[in-house]
């Protein structure tokens, strides 16, 4: 469970962003992709390991065309494809703007 002093800043699910969107990611939070196919743990480690981290710039770049999904999101200089399932574990900062 994320530190609750994050959600001083108004956050949503990467995975409900719209298309466009740009922010930073703020925690990741196990509990918002409970139906992810993938046990907590093992999620997490795989986020981090994509570069998911607090304070990494993020950008929804293209949903795929039927249910929107999957997702390509550009994290830092990558673009890595996700499940919007998978992407509601990362907690995004809303209304901070990204140069």
């Amino acid at each position: 469970m994320p530190d609750q002093t994050i959600f001083r800043h108004r956050t949503i699910a990467l995975g409900d962003a719209p298309v466009g969107y740009r922010g930073l990611i703020v925690a990741l939070d196990m509990n918002g992709a409970s139906d992810a196919g993938l046990p907590g743990s093992e999620l997490e480690r795989r986020l981090i390991e994509l570069g998911f981290v607090e304070g990494a710039q993020v950008e929804l770049l293209h949903q795929g065309l039927f249910g929107g999904d999957p997702i390509a999101v550009r994290v830092a200089a990558s673009t890595i494809a996700l499940r919007r399932r998978e992407a509601k574990a990362v907690l995004v900062s809303v209304g901070e703007g990204v140069p």
